[in-house]
């Protein structure tokens, strides 16, 4: 079981929380009263499983920064851990940095299987939308574990 992540290029470090499915079947996301919480989504590997693991975290809440707030700094290369409760860390690099419309996401590439552990950290972006009270976009990170 994965207890937290550390992504030292952006300064975010968070325990995690497990999240499951909503009523209408999207994906949880963490307390947005706590908007550095991390979590992951326990329906997908745990992090250094084959396949890939998914994080979810804020850019904002509570009119403050999120745990991902500087999720879109991240950089092909940069790298990702992630304590385990056996007490290990397993390490992962970023492969890929996208930020894609909330209404194109694309769930097999986030969610389908992969041949290797991997981990994938979400979070919103892109334009606010006052009206609806959401972002617009996702800031997706894609990760691969260090063999």
């Amino acid at each position: 079981m994965p207890l937290w992540i550390d992504v030292p290029s952006i300064g975010a470090r968070s325990t995690l929380v497990r999240l499951g499915l909503n009523a209408d079947r999207t994906v949880e996301v963490p307390p947005v009263g706590q908007p550095m919480q991390a979590g992951w989504y326990e329906d997908s590997p745990p992090p250094g499983d084959t396949g890939p693991a998914v994080v979810l975290g804020h850019v904002d809440g509570n009119k403050q920064p999120g745990i991902f707030f500087r999720l879109r700094e991240v950089e092909v290369g940069d790298r990702v851990e992630v304590g385990r409760a056996d007490g290990t860390s397993v390490f992962f690099t970023v492969y890929k940095v996208d930020q894609v419309a909330k209404d194109s996401f694309p769930t097999d590439a986030v969610y389908g299987d992969t041949d290797r552990p991997e981990i994938r950290l979400i979070t919103c972006g892109g334009e606010y939308d006052a009206a609806n009270r959401n972002y617009l976009d996702n800031i997706l990170v894609y990760a691969a574990i260090d063999v």
